[in-house]
């Protein structure tokens, strides 16, 4: 009998120390954890125990961190860099396979909102992944994993397509409006008119289930209509009565977003009245964006503005001040006030980027003078400010001597010293420089006169001096900084090159376009130019078809200017499919960037019809360019009718000269010219169809578009005479940009004997007199 008892005691002592060592004391060590450190306290202290649902619960653990911050106080960067978390990454990446459903997409969603990099082989993974479960996901997870292509970027791709799919077989068994309007917004630029109307009706039903105090699902469904481009009026309706509902909840973001979306200036109207401080601002900020000349609304918005001046903090007054001026609204009173109130703000502030929005604001006109306040700040915090920082006031101090006369003569002025202060202070800030990275994030928004006559070479010595830091992450940044600035550097461009070439598999597919672009732009060719492009197109090619169609048309021209014309790239663009994608994404597109676009696509049709006839694509621009040859109308400079005058003289009469001639293809020559095969002038046996107005502007007649070109006589030749001006040449030499050169090559394809007259060339001091121009057209032409 005590035998047995001591066996029960003994299994009933092995049963609890079991039960105990059961307990998932690394869980429990991570629930407890309340800041970013005590979580990577347990992944440091217990790596090779951690499970996936520990790596799964730390994630997510550090995204609730951040998410619970205001967007102020987020430091998103200092645990991303933190050793702890490449552990999670690795283990993460390692575990894939064994998560769930859920799990993979919250890590997915967790890992891009911790900023890690849409190329890194973590969120490839885990993309790839959920991809070949997609079809089983939970509609909370689908929802979610849409979200996340959208965050990469990934509108049109061929997931997103299968996503939509989904949406559409089905949408009625999609009875979460949350889930609905997230994953309306995600497919929006791919649905068709028959989803797009069945997903309207569907929102209707269940936006009459939902809480009449949500106001986000009544707000995602308005943004879907703003993104397809329709409005839904009886769901509006009942979106806009949800709105004006919860009017004293909202926020000043909500009320900017819902304002944006409506566009509807009458409601805002009647909610002026019940707008707090803050929304008022934001209201005024929002119809600034949209341009709007409601009088009746700015005044109202004016006087509640007026009556919360005392609540607003200096960088809501300023952007109130600027939002006013941009909205050209006259109140000379209210800006008097303003500029009191920024005038105070200065002299208590301490901090570099609050003095420099408060000087920007206080030189708009409205603002009037420079004064000594503005002048004391500036010196207080001038050694503290960053490049960007010191390139905005510099710009702004420039602005004051331009617009007030008593500074312009006095070069003892506090601006001018000002300005010889800051010119100093950013010159000795890039000799103290030590890091690429932080040089390069300082250069990435600094631009303008300053920049270009003070720092810039500066900036080229200190690039130069960090030439060793150069690497695989810094490159793409790096050669887009080069190309917009428009500045030909050989041995940054050398180290560019050999380190692309190096670590080509390490660049994200993408950011071979920025570094090709300045290679193409800048018409320079390093001792390994073949390898750079042959390693770039052969990293991108297996992805063309995740490229975004319109960055894909830009990496295409790019290409081209440096006579490179992969066939897969020109199979894929001029195939109906991607063209109807391109067609999609134009609408949502800034009209800017819009017609930058359709610009560019033109440009490389032509330059593969005129380089790659092999490949039979079609010219389909003819209807465009006539339209854009009608509307553009170019300006004739007086240089341009110099030389045209000199021709005449040279070719003997003005009736052997045409000037802005159009080519097939629509290329615009400066001028042409025929020489016979002794080179002898042709005179032209028709008037050149070119009209000059009053305002120097030029006109085309509709059949000088279509005309066909006269026959030339056996041995003659046709010369064009291009004036290249300096958009055509690198801003710190001679050296000729590739545009210029795809331009000659298009031109002598066309069958001319291409003349460029550089404009450092007819304007040189050699070139000036009458005789010497003259002299100068002769051995350029009759040669």
């Amino acid at each position: 009998m005590m035998f047995r008892l001591r066996c029960v005691n003994l299994c009933l002592r092995r049963l609890l120390h079991g039960g105990a060592v059961s307990r998932d004391q690394v869980l429990e060590q991570l629930q407890v954890s309340s800041v970013e450190d005590q979580v990577f306290d347990v992944v440091g202290k217990n790596k090779a125990k951690l499970t996936v649902d520990h790596v799964s619960y730390a994630v997510r653990m550090l995204w609730q961190f951040q998410k619970e911050r205001p967007d102020m106080l987020r430091n998103v960067e200092l645990t991303k860099n933190h050793p702890q978390f490449l552990t999670l990454r690795v283990l993460a990446e390692n575990k894939i396979a064994l998560m769930d459903d859920v799990t993979l997409i919250d890590m997915l969603y967790a890992f891009l909102r911790l900023k890690v990099e849409p190329h890194d082989s973590l969120v490839q993974q885990l993309v790839s992944e959920a991809w070949l479960r997609i079809d089983g996901l939970p509609l909370m997870a689908l929802s979610k994993f849409a979200i996340c292509l959208n965050d990469q970027q990934l509108y049109h791709s061929p997931l997103m397509g299968h996503i939509t799919s989904i949406v559409d077989q089905r949408l009625s068994s999609i009875n979460d409006p949350r889930i609905l309007t997230s994953l309306m917004i995600s497919v929006s630029s791919l649905v068709s008119p028959r989803l797009r109307d069945a997903l309207f009706r569907h929102s209707d039903l269940l936006l009459e289930a939902t809480d009449p105090s949500n106001y986000n699902v009544p707000r995602k469904m308005v943004q879907f209509m703003r993104s397809v481009r329709y409005t839904h009026r009886p769901l509006l309706e009942k979106c806009n009565k949800r709105f004006l509902l919860n009017i004293s909840r909202l926020d000043a973001g909500n009320i900017s977003i819902i304002l944006f979306l409506y566009r509807l200036e009458t409601t805002a109207l009647l909610l002026a009245e019940e707008l707090n401080a803050h929304q008022t601002m934001v209201v005024a900020e929002t119809l600034e964006e949209i341009q709007s000349r409601n009088l009746s609304l700015l005044n109202k918005i004016a006087s509640v503005i007026e009556k919360n001046l005392h609540v607003y903090k200096s960088v809501e007054v300023a952007r109130i001040t600027q939002a006013l001026f941009f909205l050209h609204y006259q109140n000379p009173k209210l800006f008097t006030t303003l500029r009191i109130i920024l005038v105070n703000f200065l002299r208590k502030s301490i901090i570099p980027s609050e003095v420099t929005m408060l000087t920007r604001v206080l030189s708009l006109p409205t603002c009037s003078r420079l004064d000594n306040d503005v002048v004391n700040r500036v010196n207080a915090v001038m050694e503290q400010c960053s490049l960007s920082e010191l390139n905005t006031i510099s710009l702004t101090v420039a602005k004051w001597v331009r617009n007030d006369k008593s500074y312009r003569h006095n070069t003892h002025s506090k601006c001018v010293r000002l300005l010889q202060a800051l010119n100093r202070c950013g010159h000795e800030k890039l000799q103290i420089a030590d890091r690429l990275d932080l040089v390069l994030d300082e250069l990435k928004s600094i631009s303008g006169k300053w920049f270009e006559e003070i720092l810039l070479e500066k900036v080229m010595v200190t690039l130069q001096r960090m030439m060793d830091q150069i690497s695989w992450t810094n490159v793409p940044e790096l050669a887009y900084f080069l190309t917009r600035i428009n500045h030909l550097c050989a041995p940054l461009m050398d180290r560019i090159a050999s380190v692309t070439v190096e670590h080509i598999n390490k660049l994200h597919y993408s950011a071979t376009y920025a570094v090709l672009l300045s290679f193409s732009v800048l018409n320079y060719d390093p001792p390994q130019a073949d390898e750079l492009y042959d390693v770039c197109i052969k990293h991108f090619t297996p992805h063309i078809s995740s490229f975004d169609p319109h960055l894909l048309i830009l990496l295409a021209y790019s290409l081209a200017i440096a006579d490179r014309f992969p066939e897969e790239l020109i199979r894929e663009i001029f195939n109906v499919d991607f063209l109807g994608k391109l067609d999609s994404q134009l609408e949502i597109l800034s009209d800017s960037l819009n017609m930058r676009i359709r610009l560019r696509l033109m440009e490389f049709n032509r330059a593969v019809c005129l380089e790659c006839p092999e490949f039979e694509v079609p010219w389909f621009h003819e209807r465009y360019c006539q339209l854009l040859q009608r509307t553009s109308g170019s300006t004739v400079r007086s240089t341009q009718q110099q030389i045209h005058k000199m021709l005449g003289e040279v070719l003997g009469g003005l009736n052997c000269v045409k000037m802005d001639v159009v080519t097939p293809y629509f290329y615009t020559v400066d001028f042409e010219c025929k020489l016979d095969k002794r080179l002898q002038p042709l005179p032209y046996t028709e008037a050149s169809t070119l009209q000059i107005s009053d305002r120097r502007k030029v006109r085309w007649d509709t059949s000088s578009l279509e005309s066909i070109r006269e026959e030339l006589p056996p041995g003659a030749q046709r010369v064009a005479v291009d004036f290249l001006d300096s958009k055509y040449f690198c801003k710190n030499s001679h050296h000729m940009k590739g545009g210029a050169l795809m331009r000659k090559r298009h031109l002598e394809i066309l069958g001319y004997r291409v003349v460029q007259v550089p404009h450092f060339e007819w304007n040189s001091m050699e070139l000036s007199t009458h005789d010497a121009w003259k002299d100068y057209l002769k051995k350029k032409i009759l040669k």
